[in-house]
């Protein structure tokens, strides 16, 4: 996607991602493309839309194996509540990309999932994206009973195994969901684990063999500050760097966590620093991390067949289906 706009006339230019014009025109430069919900013959998936945040006219997109439609509701799949990437500003729950990810993923581990839409920065900065997907979180807890809207939900989840994940600022939510819901507990919702797949954590100082390179953390700055102008503290601040001074991570709302990192990707140390901050924070779960050798940031979606990327797939599954023994 190209501009047409002269130069001048350009506010913000943070190519190849985004510009923001004088007039206040937002241009995203990429995941802009769309597909319709749909029964997905190379995975046997099948999903649809629902609106879940009428007053902001949000909706998720919710996947269900095909074979479960005709089973005995009384064998219930786990549930898996996804938080697509983007920097908060770019990308959505309908791009080809994250279809086909959770058609895939959803086939793989043989679970249902709600892939969440959520309002993007610049115009409705963060915390709004975090704010919306509470929002999911709740209306996905409103079927415990049986009684909510979706009948997928009601007759097939398991909200004893429900599991939040995303990828590079939705891993970022998903962590923020994982700590709300340690504070503010979903009544009748068990949020056994939490897949972080690149997150998009930040700091003023660099960690780790994080580079120092000052175009490269002035560009990552700059983006920060576009999705959150009200930040005080700049990349200290709690929405974008988890482990500042005050973070309560014992309180992370959940049994278990997988973190996975890349190799060749800025946000590596970051994910390692969160890794180990976790582990030392008195937090009673389960950690692990894994790293993908000679890999880019989100290399999984843009390279989805190659060697590595099927490794974290089968990897993610077997988190999902993991129970513990009694």
């Amino acid at each position: 996607m190209y501009s047409t706009e002269p130069a001048a006339d350009i506010a913000i230019d943070l190519s190849p991602t985004i510009k923001v014009y004088k007039d206040g025109k937002v241009e995203r430069l990429k995941g802009n493309d769309i597909v319709a919900a749909s029964f997905d013959p190379k995975t046997n998936v099948h999903s649809k839309d629902i609106v879940y945040s009428p007053e902001n006219n949000l909706c998720a997109r919710l996947y269900i194996p095909n074979q479960r439609q005709n089973q005995n509701q009384n064998q219930k799949l786990p549930l898996l509540v996804y938080f697509h990437g983007g920097g908060f500003c770019i990308e959505t729950a309908f791009s080809p990309t994250y279809h086909n990810y959770l058609n895939t993923l959803v086939s793989e581990a043989n679970v249902i999932a709600v892939s969440v839409d959520y309002r993007r920065a610049p115009e409705n900065p963060v915390p709004c994206a975090h704010d919306d997907s509470w929002t999911a979180l709740k209306w996905v807890a409103s079927h415990v009973n049986g009684e909510g809207p979706e009948d997928w939900l009601n007759c097939f989840a398991d909200f004893q195994r429900v599991f939040c994940s995303g990828d590079s600022a939705g891993a970022n939510i998903a962590h923020h969901m994982g700590m709300r819901h340690g504070r503010e507990i979903l009544d009748g919702v068990n949020v056994v684990g939490i897949v972080l797949i690149h997150p998009y954590f930040l700091g003023r100082e660099a960690v780790g063999n994080e580079t120092a390179d000052a175009k490269t953390r002035d560009w990552v700055a700059g983006l920060w500050r576009l999705t959150c102008p009200s930040s005080t503290s700049g990349c200290d601040d709690p929405w974008i760097n988890p482990v500042v001074a005050g973070s309560d991570l014992a309180s992370l709302g959940c049994a278990r966590m997988l973190v996975f990192v890349a190799e060749n990707d800025f946000l590596r140390s970051r994910g390692w620093f969160y890794y180990d901050k976790l582990k030392e924070s008195g937090w009673r779960g389960n950690v692990e991390i894994v790293e993908s050798k000679g890999e880019q940031h989100v290399f999984h979606l843009i390279n989805p067949t190659c060697e590595n990327a099927v490794a974290m797939l089968e990897r993610t599954a077997s988190f999902l289906n993991h129970q513990e023994k009694a």
